[in-house]
């Protein structure tokens, strides 16, 4: 006897045995169990999913007459009568499949048409299956539409289709249409698992995880590549023989990848290349495994714990994701998937290789200038968080503003007051927080994009006027240098740039500052906590600050300072312009000109960093 492929010899026979498609199944079966059936359906879907199947599934289900004979539609063909066993062999001859890749003209379906005419010759119903019936010409098309919405009672039409954008409009109206969907690879896995237990065909949960992904959802896929993975490993399939097989690159490889462009060591990322050029390893296997690793770091930094922990790679994944920040894994895992289109571009694929990953290593970390030995110095920022702390105000400050540095810098490692982010009141309240209360929303990780404290435009009214007092020069001497070195970011400037404050007590242990701040989600304990950090590590020679929080309107503080400021730029702006010479030329010559404040300029805002 012949060998019969496995995706042959395991092809479902029944919806019970169906895979993967529990939705089209339920309805199907439904429907054929109440009677409310269609005259037309469209199954859509990517290949090897069982569009086909399906198809032969329904046939069976609508001409089934059971094993005595007797039976009638049912979603459940007993696979011994006539019809189901014939339509199993391919054989029956009121189930017509037609493959309209290679017969696609209008005179295939006037033939078709023409069979359409005439009752079925044994079955129940005649059956019409349009396989790939995207293929079909407009004029086809058009030819079918008629018989399409009012077949005679006893035909049936199924049409199937990979691109389902390219059927006509009025031919989908005319279907009942089902998408089946691509199979996870955990299901294909599990699948397989019972095909080779079946085959008495020893294997590794490794092994046939490779398989799953390398499917890509097609179950039919799937099958192809065990009975491959069974020749290639005499009857044996291994970890090890399906790498092989496939060019699948080793996890260990992608690893060091990761984490040589988290550390920068372009040496590293060099060295790892060229050991797949000299292994013969895939480069577009290469970013396909990175993309995999680095999806995994994503899942465990957002929802730790929520890997499959028996998957052996899975540890690997959780401990690059500890040494990693979010923001840089999301901004690699976008470069490696869209570097993989890039591979084909280049002769060499290694080279292409080599230039996606020094892409990566494009964005270095952002430290401020500064001597050497100095803090700032010691400041490492990661690339991505750049944004959030590159901006500080220029310092506004007399000699007595200048602090000491401290003798030995301390590790390159950011403090959180200085990586944290700057969520709005709305986003924390979506983030169902509570504001100003022990541990809040203020805590979680926030997003990116959140306008700089120093640009946001703290506008003075009636309500609000701004009067300096000597405390705020005390304040502000001691804040400004944290912003302009970026000590401080996000949440922790905004409290300092916001709160007034409204006193200064130097006891022997520690010197208290009361603030009063008027937003509530800048008075929570983690955020004061973290500004009362920073302000020790600034200073470490002086007695610790304690900050003491209380609600209110302020009426002097930097951000009114520093709007003040540049309202008074504002001002002189619009004053040379008005009194320039010839300015007022032009408007004594043109007597319906005049000048529209709004475009004015300083040529630099207070305030505001320039570079």
């Amino acid at each position: 006897m012949s060998h019969v492929v496995l995706a042959r010899k395991y092809r479902p026979r029944s919806f019970d045995q169906m895979v993967g498609q529990e939705h089209v199944v339920q309805a199907l079966s439904n429907a054929l169990s109440s009677g409310r059936l269609h005259h037309a359906y469209l199954f859509t879907g990517t290949r090897g999913i069982g569009k086909t199947t399906v198809s032969r599934i329904l046939a069976k289900s609508l001409n089934c007459i059971g094993p005595d004979g007797g039976g009638s539609v049912t979603a459940q063909p007993c696979g011994q009568c006539q019809a189901c066993t014939e339509i199993d062999a391919d054989r029956y001859i009121d189930y017509i499949e037609l493959d309209a890749a290679s017969n696609r003209s209008i005179d295939e379906i006037r033939d078709l048409i023409e069979r359409a005419a005439y009752k079925p010759s044994v079955g129940r119903y005649k059956v019409f299956m349009i396989d790939e019936a995207h293929q079909l010409t407009k004029d086809a098309f058009n030819a079918l539409l008629k018989t399409l919405e009012e077949p005679p009672d006893y035909l049936k039409f199924v049409l199937a289709t990979t691109d389902p954008e390219k059927m006509l409009p009025t031919v989908l109206s005319r279907c009942l249409q089902f998408n089946l969907r691509p199979m996870a690879p955990e299901v294909i896995q599990a699948h397989l698992a019972r095909v080779l237990q079946a085959e008495t065909v020893a294997c590794d949960a490794s092994a046939l995880r490779l398989l799953a992904r390398a499917a890509r959802g097609s179950m039919r896929d799937a099958l192809s590549l065990t009975d491959q993975a069974i020749a290639y490993g005499a009857g044996t399939i291994t970890e090890g023989g399906v790498r092989a097989m496939l060019g699948v690159v080793d996890r260990q490889h992608a690893a060091r990848l990761v984490g040589a462009l988290g550390r920068r060591d372009g040496a590293e990322v060099l060295a790892v290349v060229d050991e797949l050029r000299a292994n013969g390893l895939s480069a577009f296997g290469t970013l396909e495994e990175m993309a995999l690793l680095l999806q995994q770091m994503a899942v465990e930094q957002a929802v730790p714990g929520a890997l499959d922990q028996q998957d052996a790679q899975v540890q690997q994944a959780v401990e690059l994701a500890h040494a990693l920040p979010a923001d840089e894994t999301q901004l690699l895992y976008s470069i490696v998937i869209h570097g993989r289109a890039e591979l084909a571009l280049l002769s060499d694929e290694y080279a292409a290789l080599i230039m996606v990953l020094l892409r990566m290593l494009a964005f270095p970390p952002a430290v401020p200038e500064a001597p050497p030995g100095s803090r700032s110095a010691a400041l490492k920022v990661t690339p991505t968080r750049a944004r959030a702390t590159a901006a500080a105000h220029p310092a506004r400050l007399d000699a007595s503003a200048a602090r000491a540095t401290p003798a030995t810098a301390p590790p390159p490692e950011v403090p959180p007051w200085v990586t944290d982010e700057l969520p709005d009141d709305a986003a924390i309240a979506a983030m169902g927080g509570t504001s100003g209360a022990g541990t809040s929303a203020v805590d979680a990780e926030p997003s990116l994009a959140t306008p700089h404290p120093a640009v946001q435009r703290t506008g003075l009214n009636a309500d609000t006027p701004m009067v300096t007092t000597p405390c705020g020069d005390r304040w502000e001497c001691l804040i400004r240098p944290l912003a302009q070195d970026g000590s401080i970011g996000a949440l922790v400037r905004e409290l300092a740039w916001q709160a007034q404050p409204l006193g200064r007590e130097d006891g022997d242990q520690v010197t208290t500052w009361r603030l009063r701040v008027e937003r509530e989600s800048l008075r929570s304990p983690s955020v004061r906590d973290k500004l009362e950090a920073a302000l020790r590590e600034a200073y470490p020679d002086e007695r610790p600050v304690r900050l003491l929080l209380e609600p209110g309107v302020a009426e002097d503080s930097l951000a009114l300072r520093d709007e003040a400021a540049r309202q008074a730029a504002q001002r002189e702006a619009e004053r040379i312009i008005e009194s320039d010479p010839h300015v007022r030329a032009v408007l004594q010559q043109f007597r319906t000109a005049h000048l529209v404040s709004g475009s004015i300029k300083p040529t630099q805002e207070p305030g505001i960093p320039t570079s």
